[in-house]
């Protein structure tokens, strides 16, 4: 939860709180989660506009009377692999028709499957379902009242697919498709359009998803590649116009802004470099000074990092792989470099997806928790043969909402010019080899 000065973007407060891990849980905690996040951050006496980013592509169901019906599935949950496959091989045309329709092939993470799971495993639970909202939905939604009507956004829509970036429109026969009837589902509001207003007077903005808000908060600018290092790792640019990728390897998202927001997201983040950690026996604080300790390339010890299974490339079943030790690189430091090298590869090789659509990549703007690493930030530019800028630690997720809701509250047309964040710059690096070997042990992992 972060406070800005509408004008200027000036940091005014900040709050925040932890809520359960995991990939079902309770929508009740984030609601707590909130409340607790705004009394740290002050409340809202003195805010005259609040939007809320949250992550994609989570199922809350609702039955008639607006309670929740079960645990949200998040968008790591990937129970609905199998439904995905379903999905795929039942729209004529399958995934060509599937990227046409929504701009993106389904994979487990994405709401149509996860309908598809609950329709198959959950009959009792699917019979009683009325509304299928996703999370910032539904607290954008108990911020306004219970009795006001549910709204979202283009961004979290896009995310769903059963969206379509082309019309603007949801795609009320491939929920059809999915569930086996049709549900109710958010009113869409603009990027600067109002959601509402709260009882205590307070101007609602629509919302985003979390990557579309990341992008608004450090104001990302065409040619600006966003690369996110959190849980997940992802992988986004600006474009003018929605995407249509039938390999399923790019999502084409809507922005926070009224364009649009190629994406490509893999499902092993930080936790590559946790689990590496423990591996070599260290701390994760102390993994990245031993990763600077080896020479690029790591003595040729390779880590896939599919510790999580796989989204991009759609693995979900996969382990993680390392390859190329022998008695002489047998070493605590080649392995951590090597796991810093397959982390940044396999976001490497999303970079090079988008530029097969359209993306002219200029720089990367690198981000989320595992940018705090040293070791993350100077290996980057090698990996990526790009600059890459780090800007300072912060949370860029509500940032964009604050920004958004700056740009609701003006009245505008285009969001309010806040300073660009300010970080480090690390110079780019020819070092293709890494990418090469890297590149010939994923394939060669992928064929077993």
């Amino acid at each position: 939860m972060v406070i800005r000065e509408a004008g200027s973007g000036r940091l005014v407060r900040s709050g925040r709180a932890a809520h359960p891990p995991g990939t079902s849980v309770d929508p009740e905690h984030w609601w707590t989660a909130l409340g607790e996040a705004l009394r740290a951050a002050g409340g809202l006496d003195d805010v005259a506009a609040i939007s809320v980013a949250a992550q994609q592509h989570g199922m809350i169901c609702l039955d008639e009377q607006g309670d929740v019906l079960r645990d949200a599935l998040l968008w790591n949950d990937t129970r609905s692999a199998g439904a995905a496959e379903e999905l795929l091989s039942e729209l004529p045309g399958g995934p060509t028709a599937w990227a046409e329709a929504t701009g993106s092939v389904p994979v487990a993470s994405f709401t149509v499957t996860k309908l598809r799971w609950m329709a198959a495993n959950e009959p009792g639970n699917a019979a009683r379902t009325d509304t299928v909202c996703l999370p910032h939905d539904w607290l954008t939604w108990r911020l306004l009242g219970r009795e006001h009507r549910l709204v979202t956004d283009r961004s979290d829509s896009s995310g769903t697919a059963y969206w379509s970036p082309s019309s603007g429109t949801w795609r009320h026969d491939l929920v059809e498709l999915a569930f086996g009837r049709r549900v109710r589902l958010p009113e869409i509001v603009g990027p600067h359009e109002a959601a509402g207003v709260t009882p205590a007077g307070v101007l609602v903005g629509p919302g985003a998803g979390d990557n579309a808000a990341a992008a608004l908060g450090v104001d990302a600018k065409p040619g600006d590649v966003v690369v996110s290092v959190g849980t997940s790792g992802v992988v986004s640019s600006y474009s003018p116009t929605p995407t249509a990728d039938p390999s399923g390897a790019v999502a084409g998202f809507a922005d926070a802004t009224g364009g649009f927001l190629p994406l490509c997201c893999t499902l092993n983040g930080v936790g590559v470099l946790e689990a590496t950690a423990r591996l070599v026996g260290v701390t994760p604080a102390d993994l990245s000074p031993l990763a600077l300790q080896a020479e690029p390339g790591a003595g040729g010890v390779v880590v896939v990092p599919y510790f999580e299974g796989e989204r991009t490339p759609n693995r979900p079943n996969a382990t993680a792989a390392v390859h190329g030790l022998d008695g002489s690189n047998s070493t605590q430091a080649n392995l951590a470099r090597a796991a810093f090298e397959g982390l940044l590869c396999g976001l490497a090789d999303g970079v090079d997806q988008l530029c097969l659509h359209g993306v002219k990549p200029r720089r990367v703007l690198l981000v989320g928790g595992g940018a705090n690493s040293e070791a993350l930030r100077r290996i980057a530019p090698s990996v990526f043969g790009l600059p890459v800028v780090v800007p300072e630690p912060g949370e860029y997720v509500a940032d964009g909402a604050a920004r958004q809701a700056s740009w609701v509250l003006s009245g505008e047309k285009a969001p309010p010019a806040w300073p660009e964040p300010p970080g480090k710059a690390y110079s780019a690096i020819n070092q293709a080899g890494v990418r090469r070997r890297y590149a010939a042990v994923r394939d060669m992992v992928a064929s077993r």
